[in-house]
């Protein structure tokens, strides 16, 4: 596994391209959304929601997980980490805010039911 800062112009680039290869067609992979803040301690927004794309807007600066149940944007990130798997498969991104505050989305590929 590999932990890496992704610098602020590859973001979008990083993104497209995990989404592209990972999340289309008949993706069954998840994403559990956790805010660390120091004032409510960790928060869960999403649990198991199925990830359909994450996008990096350049030009509003801010991170979007399209899920299933809806959309989660991240304004003015101050730093971005992801742990990869060996095939550029993105275990986990680390989201840091202006704040400090932290998000931890950590992404699970699921097996098709059935199989």
């Amino acid at each position: 596994m590999d932990t890496q800062r992704i610098p602020d112009d590859q973001l979008e680039q990083r993104f497209d391209n995990f989404t592209r290869h990972f999340l289309r067609g008949e993706s069954t992979t998840a994403a559990d959304i956790e805010v660390l803040a120091p004032d409510w301690g960790d928060q869960f927004e999403a649990e198991g929601a199925r990830l359909r794309g994450i996008t990096y807007d350049s030009k509003d600066k801010a991170i979007e997980f399209e899920l299933d149940s809806g959309e989660h944007r991240v304004q003015h990130p101050k730093e971005v980490w992801t742990v990869e798997e060996p095939d550029g498969f993105i275990k986990a991104i680390e989201i840091v805010r202006d704040d400090d505050t932290r998000e931890v989305v950590h992404v699970k590929r699921r097996g098709l039911a059935g199989t």
